[in-house]
């Protein structure tokens, strides 16, 4: 009888050392919020083995797959193999598209127990959505592993707003394509899905243009660059300065961003802000005197000419090349701070007007703006401009960007306009975002983090009709200041992952303390992505 209590005793102990002890449950840190997130009960360890399967058989599955295998291989070391499959192998990750699903088009349901992960949607937007959280369900840092362990979680997801944006200026410092291809990653990481590019402005174009040679030829570059602050300038350096994407390469990247579930807003200034395109095609301007491409910052006299039927064409012609080459919906014209100083003086204007009864010069800006609308509606494209083109009353079908406060974008709502609100106030990330002493050269003003949080983009006098015109919100990148990739990460991040909430997350879930905690986890993917950061802000975060 001891002899048997004592085999049952070692076999006990022998039993309770082979057990292994769980491995820790990874905390739910996810950003942009969703909208609904619930525990469950127990893990899935996504292994080698794991098999990502996919119910329907395309290029386009299989891409939205490719995201997460590269995301598991490149930073844990773990290969997984994609897969057809009806219903889903117990034990794998299932990607479900199916298009009687009552969702939008971005909105995923992911489900993560024992058995494996689901996730599912009505279109493959809404699956690639549900792929950035999967990886937020992962570890943040890098790390050669057996397995990756995920937590139990029932999320249910949708955006608030249909325009999430982020813009770059590349006029003023031109970017390199491959680094407009890692801005992409960025904004598909954060779920943003609209990026306006900002290609021609006083101090560059930087689009090819086969018609019109010369706009890249001499308006893509200038001859010096202004130094220092535009309100302490310290003179110019002696350096030419330019660059431009060709069309092979603006094919490459609109391709990429349409894998990213990204549309690509070009935008070209105008009528102001011109001075690149009449360097090159001075016949274009007023004077019609020799330009130069701008080595200053700031707003300039010399714009197009509406005046001249010449003009018209030449922007037909643009606009028409580049529509071929973005196939979104949408041309940004701009618009914004156009001098009318030389139409008065201008005897091609001045005909105009009395041609066509015009009585103002703004009537004349509001003619230009019409026309570049029909150019636009001929070409099954949406106009998109800065608030100033709410000045022309007739226009029924153009969607306005309110840059310079609250009070255009609630005209524009309350004339049936859609608008994206995009205050300076909130969403120029050129502002600094800690204290200036300890910061690069900015703009000026100051914008923290905390502020791009609390930015409310449906302003409260809003009626819920009017309300519904509001379509969404965009930060605006204007890069006088910044002179490198590493420069405008710097800016953008982590404002940007503050802004990203702002625009997906059902309002009334947003919390600024647990977007700081979970803002700590968000952080080290950028150090895993070698994304350069706001360190004051990171500093901040800790106390």
């Amino acid at each position: 009888m001891n002899l048997l209590r004592l085999l049952i005793t070692i076999g006990i102990i022998s039993i309770l050392f082979s057990c292994k002890e769980p491995p820790p449950r990874p905390v739910i840190r996810i950003i942009p919020l969703p909208a609904e997130v619930t525990d469950q009960e127990g893990l899935f360890a996504l292994a080698p083995s794991t098999r990502i399967g996919i119910s329907t058989d395309n290029e386009q599955m299989r891409q939205i797959a490719l995201f997460l295998t590269s995301h598991t291989e490149k930073y844990y070391g773990i290969v997984n193999r994609v897969v057809f499959s009806d219903t889903g192998d117990n034990g794998s990750v299932f990607l479900k598209l199916d298009e009687n699903l009552k969702l939008g088009k971005e909105d995923y349901h992911l489900s993560v127990t024992q058995k494996g992960v689901v996730i599912e949607a009505a279109a493959p937007n809404g699956l690639f959505y549900g792929i950035q959280t999967l990886i937020q369900l992962m570890p943040p840092t890098p790390k050669q592993v057996k397995e990756i362990i995920l937590p139990g979680v029932e999320i249910k997801d949708s955006p608030r707003f249909a325009w999430r944006g982020l813009h770059l200026d590349v006029s003023r410092h031109f970017m390199p394509k491959e680094f407009i291809m890692k801005y992409l990653d960025y904004m598909a990481m954060h779920k943003f899905n609209t990026f306006q590019w900002h290609l021609a402005d006083d101090q560059g174009w930087r689009i090819e243009i086969k018609k019109y040679p010369r706009l890249t030829e001499i308006g893509s570059v200038r001859k010096k660059t202004m130094i220092g602050h535009i309100n302490n300038p310290l003179g110019t350096d002696t350096i030419p300065y330019g660059g431009f994407y060709s069309q092979n390469d603006v094919r490459e990247i609109v391709a990429y961003a349409s894998e990213r579930y990204i549309t690509i807003v070009p935008g070209v200034e105008m009528p102001g802000h011109a001075l690149a395109a009449l360097a090159s095609y001075p016949e274009l301007g007023c004077t019609g005197l020799p330009y130069e491409v701008a080595s200053k910052w700031g707003v300039f006299s010399d714009v197009y000419c509406p005046g001249k039927e010449g003009t018209f064409t030449f922007m037909k012609d643009v606009i028409t090349e580049m529509t071929a080459l973005f196939p979104g919906r949408y041309f940004h014209i701009g618009g914004a701070e156009c001098s009318e100083i030389r139409w008065e003086q201008c005897p091609s204007c001045q005909l105009k007007m009395k041609t066509d009864s015009l009585n103002s010069t703004h009537d004349l800006y509001n003619y230009f703006v019409r026309r570049i609308g029909r150019t636009l509606d001929s070409l099954g494209k949406d106009m998109v401009g800065w608030d100033e083109i709410v000045k022309d009353t007739l226009l029924t079908k153009k969607i306005v960007m309110s840059w310079r406060g609250e009070a255009v974008g609630i005209s524009a709502t309350q004339r049936k306009l859609q608008t994206v609100m995009s205050p300076a106030k909130f969403c120029n990330f050129d502002q600094y975002q800690a204290d200036p002493k300890g910061e690069p050269l900015a703009v000026g003003g100051l914008l923290t983090l905390e502020q791009v949080y609390n930015f409310e983009p449906v302003p409260k006098d809003l009626s819920r009709q009017e309300a519904k015109y509001i379509i969404g919100a965009q930060a605006n990148v204007w890069t006088q200041y910044m002179k490198t990739p590493e420069y405008v990460e710097y800016m953008i991040f982590p404002r940007a992952a503050a802004l990203s909430e702002v625009l997906w997350s059902p309002k009334g879930n947003r919390n600024y303390k647990w977007f700081r905690k979970r803002l700590l986890e968000q952080i080290k993917r950028y150090d895993a992505e070698g994304i350069r950061y706001c360190k004051t802000e990171f500093k901040a975060l800790n106390d």
